[in-house]
């Protein structure tokens, strides 16, 4: 009976999670995991994405969950096989992405025995998550049935609540593990086999459908109160030089209608991170987005004094050190009370619904657009015009990748250089293209594997920018290329190592080439071959325009290698920003 009670906790654990919402999950191999893998596998409402590498698995599922907003749970065998979640899990948990993670584990009675592949799983996420749970051991027991649902109703809620991210519920199971016995009709939601008489009724509560989940989470939406909302609109109208930031977003935060909608009652510019959400895409008219400013700040001599911020830490150094210098009031803004603003010169935290807030406020004020707000459209506009075409040669990758993306397009960046890259050369468009990336922990592993999760949650084409390092560490993950049926254009900027050092001092030291640039001599056309992707390789800027413009139009994944010079790149960088910085001036 051990086998038919296992297949019923994982029918009942994959029911309940379609019922609440998955439509997608992510399974990883083995054997512990089997009744876990079957269920979800023969579930006719959930699709089922397999991963041979546990780590990429995962962040496969973040991937999906970044573009999507709603978790692909995970589902793994017992001992290291979860450890290689935790990357991704760390990732979610900084990024705020939601995540379920079903790791299968031995019975407890093997805890500390020296028995194969088992190791200590109790909280072994520690504060990273949300919640943990271990869940109930197989049994016909009505609570443990209700208990079951419950848990993991309640684990999809608090995945994608207020603050969202990681939940991980521990999966005990004893052997046997594969479902074996006689199929026979059985009541829906209990899999075929022998159950104890008293489980044959179709009646019971704790088997039976509900209309949704076993338990719904219903959530309201932050406000404020009218008289916080009117202390905050007083500030805002005596604000001589406002400003509205947009830092790396959630998903479900600010919308464009709320923004639009501020931006014009308080006549503020929006500083929008290209990770918000807002700077690519169809805004009001009369509505300044800035792009650029990470080229020009430095330039700009006048200070806000008033500065609303929504979303996650900017990417841009000179943003934060303008904000950090000016002085300002700076309310930030976040419906989790997180505190997300590290050089600690913010003066008001407003726990609030971003979007509600926005949409609060904007009914409260009614300004003209100032003088500081013209300004800074001014030097946008002198900014775009004096580097078009004259773009280092990374940066131009990143600029021809934006200017050059279809409409719409899903585009994830890697850290290090080409997310920077992306912040101070992709200019505003109204296409729809929406931009993606590992901004929580800022690692650069599993970028591939997050990038394809992103493509498999969208019909949109999917293009991935990513460092040579970036794709060195994760050219596991091009196995979904294939298994999970993602077409993409992958621009890999194959500089020959670490090229971010050269903005650090290490730079001038000796030990700077062999140990922190670290060039690694390889060849990727070798690992498309491997995943038999189509590959090109150039170094030049026109006719990666073309293989580009070509590929983003065609059926299948193209591998495109750049190769580049990071030690003139940054020469080049530096250059051009004392001549933006001389010609605003000037």
């Amino acid at each position: 009976m051990v086998g038919e009670l296992n297949a019923l906790w994982g029918r009942l654990i994959a029911d309940e999670l379609a019922e609440a919402g998955v439509e997608t999950a992510v399974l990883a191999p083995g054997s512990r995991s089997t009744p876990l893998t079957i269920a979800f596998a023969e579930h006719p409402a959930i699709e089922t994405a397999s991963h041979l590498d546990e780590r990429s698995a995962a962040f496969f599922a973040l991937g999906y969950a970044k573009r999507t907003g709603a978790p692909a749970p995970l589902v793994c065998t017992s001992g290291t096989a979860l450890a290689n979640f935790h990357p991704a899990v760390v990732e979610a948990d900084s990024a705020r992405v939601p995540m379920v993670l079903l790791t299968a584990d031995r019975p407890p009675e093997l805890s500390d025995s020296g028995a194969n592949q088992t190791i200590d799983q109790e909280k072994f996420y520690g504060d990273s998550v949300r919640a943990y749970r271990t869940l109930p051991e197989p049994e016909a027991a009505d609570r443990k049935l209700r208990s079951l649902r419950t848990t993991v109703a309640r684990a999809v809620g608090t995945a994608t609540g207020v603050m969202p991210g990681p939940v991980h519920l521990n999966v005990p199971l004893r052997k046997p593990l594969e479902p074996n016995a006689t199929a026979e009709s059985v009541p829906k939601g209990v899999p075929d086999g022998a159950l104890p008489e008293e489980f044959e009724g179709s009646d019971r509560a704790s088997l039976a459908d509900r209309d949704g989940p076993f338990v719904a989470t219903v959530r309201g939406r932050a406000g404020l109160s009218d008289a916080d909302c009117r202390r905050i609109a007083d500030a805002v109208e005596r604000a001589e030089r406002g400003l509205i930031v947009c830092g790396p977003a959630d998903d479900g935060g600010l919308t464009r209608a709320a923004l639009d909608s501020l931006a014009c009652s308080t006549g503020f510019a929006v500083l929008a991170d290209p990770l918000s959400g807002h700077r690519f895409g169809a805004h009001d008219a009369g509505v300044t987005i800035c792009g650029g400013y990470d080229g020009y700040l430095s330039a700009i001599e006048t200070i806000p004094d008033v500065v609303i911020r929504f979303g996650a830490s900017p990417t841009s150094k000179p943003l934060r050190r303008y904000l950090r210098d000016s002085g300002a009031r700076q309310f930030v803004v976040d419906p989790a009370g997180g505190w997300r603003e590290a050089t600690f010169t913010a003066t008001d935290l407003v726990v609030a619904d971003e979007t509600r807030f926005a949409v609060d406020l904007a009914d409260a004020v009614d300004r003209e657009r100032g003088a500081y707000a013209n300004a800074l459209a001014a030097a946008e506009d002198d900014y775009w015009s004096f580097v078009a075409g004259s773009e280092p040669p990374e940066g131009a990758i990143l600029a021809d990748a934006v200017a050059l993306a279809p409409d719409p397009t899903t585009l994830f960046v890697s850290n290090s250089m080409p997310v920077r890259d992306l912040d101070r050369f992709g200019r505003p468009r109204d296409a729809d293209v929406t931009a993606l990336g590992n901004r929580g922990a800022s690692g650069i592993d599993g970028i591939t594997s997050s990038a394809l999760g992103a493509g498999y949650g969208t019909d949109d084409s999917l293009v991935l920018v990513t460092g040579d390092l970036a794709y060195y560490h994760d050219m596991n993950g091009l196995l979904a290329v294939s298994r999970a049926g993602v077409d993409a254009t992958i621009v890999c900027v194959n500089n020959d190592g670490g090229g971010i050092f050269h903005l650090l001092p290490i730079e001038e030291h000796e030990t700077f080439e062999e140990w922190f640039r670290t060039p690694h001599g390889l060849e990727f056309e070798h690992s498309a071959a491997l995943y038999d992707l189509a590959f090109a390789r150039t170094d030049d800027r026109g006719e990666f325009r073309e293989r580009y413009a070509d590929s983003v139009e065609r059926d299948g994944t193209q591998l495109i290698e750049v190769r580049t010079d990071s030690g003139r790149n940054h020469e080049e960088r530096r250059r051009l920003e004392r001549a933006v910085v001389d010609y605003l001036s000037g």
